[in-house]
């Protein structure tokens, strides 16, 4: 094993190392609202049960629809689209990135992708741990792409020098079977003596993604170098360089001086989610003493087993007087703390809904009264209050998966030939547009806008004909047009348009003639 290799296996496990106070966390925080993924301090045996020791299962439904409104919210429909760094693109430019929109949106959901799993699982870790871990790559075909969702148990990370997470080390126990089918060429003997006697045995083995520059002794033109190691037979299995990074790893809310981020959720939520379970412990109790209270009765009175079961017989000494009272009957409580308790119960449901931002999510109705100006106000603050949520999805989150899952597809040629590429585009950066809550209230505003512009430009003309030089038409139509989501292909290019022009313009002079003609015809009679 290369020198190189093995500084970076030491990196990782220090790594590794320094992250365990973090599964602490973690572990609580599963165990609270996310019992499916609460095995980070210990191995969860098949078939057991998830959340046995809760008594409410609220906060585990605070997180489920949190985690569920960002797929529902952030990547339904056509949620992204290709654009370039440049301020206005012509026709054929945006033809060609509608068509490798398409290109790409077809390849990311197709069967064998596992995004929608990929990204189903993220969601939740995100949602409950303010962070997650997916791999991008070419599948063992290389025939399509393939994306994975890693327990953070598993990862640790480092930053880099812009604060973005650069090295990637994940802790690998393939099966022997399995680690001799990915590498058939450089699987160690041992591991291949071992599956022979047990195919399902697992080895220790650890992936490593770094900078290029990061690994010394080699040159490997790329971004990154992908390194896959057995640490259990010091065997390398592959170093091969990458054009991206495979790992994405959106960070909710950050703390300076940790890699690892936190979700504002369930931070918030976390002392709630704890009272909740107390509460409702006692409130079960205090219920059960209710319905079925607790008995007094006469010891020398009573013979045998008490039978309180329907149709069970309680045998009684038949010289008990029973004018000296009931010889069995219930103990006196007092039920005044129960709506009470109930009460508190509802508070800190509400408590958990508001941190988990659920009275946040939807969108402003629009009763059909209001003017413009209040649906404009109501977008504002619908604005002002998701944004907290949508807007490190949309960068950190659904932004680096489109990267990367762009730059992979431009090197494997799947758009098609660079040569097919227009040439307003060549040279020109990447950016995704997505389609939001948030991106379609600033959107349709623009459509909103229009219309007031219409209103007050009636107004304006009424006093000043050349008012309406003022306003740049084209400009203004073509923006409302935009924030409306006309697609580009609907638009005609600036070449088609002036025809279409100078086509109205020569009907129109062709019926002025034809009137004036009339005209002159009717004063000659």
């Amino acid at each position: 094993m290369r020198q190189a290799v093995k500084t970076l296996i030491r990196e990782g496990k220090g790594a590794i190392e320094q992250k365990t106070p973090m599964l602490g966390l973690w572990q609580t925080i599963g165990e609270n609202f996310y019992p499916e993924r609460a095995d980070f301090i210990y191995k969860r045996t098949d078939g057991e049960e998830f959340a046995d020791h809760l008594y409410s299962s609220y906060p585990i439904i605070a997180r489920r629809d949190l985690g569920n409104s960002l797929s529902s919210m952030l990547r339904r429909d056509n949620w992204f689209k290709i654009r370039t760094d440049q301020t206005e693109e012509d026709i054929p430019g945006l033809e060609w990135l509608d068509r490798a929109t398409e290109v790409q949106r077809k390849i990311m959901y197709s069967r064998g992708s596992g995004f929608v799993r990929a990204t189903k699982e993220g969601d939740h870790d995100f949602a409950a741990f303010g962070q997650c871990a997916v791999s991008l790559q070419l599948n063992h075909l290389r025939n399509g792409l393939l994306y994975q969702c890693w327990h953070l148990r598993d990862l640790a990370w480092n930053e880099g020098p812009g604060g973005e997470v650069e090295s990637v080390y994940r802790q690998w126990k393939p099966t022997a079977s399995q680690l001799m089918r990915i590498f058939p060429k450089t699987v160690d003997q041992k591991v291949v003596k071992k599956a022979q006697k047990n195919p399902n045995c697992t080895i220790n083995c650890m992936h490593i993604v770094v900078p290029s520059e990061h690994f010394d002794g080699e040159d490997f033109n790329t971004p990154f170098v992908s390194i896959y190691v057995d640490t259990e037979n010091d065997t390398e299995l592959e170093v091969v360089g990458l054009g991206y990074q495979m790992y994405i790893i959106p960070r909710w809310q950050t703390v300076s001086g940790s890699p690892y981020a936190y979700s504002p959720a369930t931070v918030a939520a976390l002392p709630d989610a704890r009272l909740i379970q107390a509460m409702t412990q006692t409130l079960l109790e205090a219920g059960e003493k209710f319905t079925n209270p607790p008995l007094l009765g006469v010891q020398e009175a009573l013979r045998g087993e008490l039978d309180l079961m329907a149709g069970g017989v309680t045998w009684v000494d038949r010289e008990y007087d029973e004018r000296l009272g009931e010889v069995l009957r219930p103990l006196s409580q007092d039920r005044g703390g129960m709506p009470l308790g109930m009460e508190m119960q509802a508070g800190v449901r509400e408590m958990i809904a508001e941190a988990f931002y659920l009275n946040k999510l939807s969108l402003p109705v629009n009763p059909g009264d209001m003017t413009a100006y209040e649906v404009s106000e109501r977008i504002k603050e619908f604005v002002r209050q998701t944004l907290p949520i949508f807007e490190p999805m949309e960068m950190e989150y659904n932004g680096r998966l489109c990267e990367a899952t762009f730059d992979l597809l431009m090197s494997t040629g799947a758009f098609g030939s660079p040569q097919d590429i227009p040439e307003e585009l060549r040279g020109a950066d990447v950016q995704f547009k997505f389609s939001s809550p948030i991106q379609e209230a600033v959107d349709r505003d623009k459509g909103q806008k229009f219309l007031e512009m219409k209103g007050l430009l009636r107004e304006a003309v009424e006093i000043d004909q050349m008012a309406v030089a003022r306003i740049d038409i084209d400009g203004a139509f073509e923006d409302a047009l935009n924030g409306v989501g006309v697609p580009a292909k609907w638009l005609n290019d600036d070449n088609e348009t002036e025809e279409a022009r100078n086509e109205i313009m020569a009907k129109q002079a062709a019926m002025m003639a034809m009137e004036q003609g009339m005209e002159q015809g009717v004063e000659a009679v």
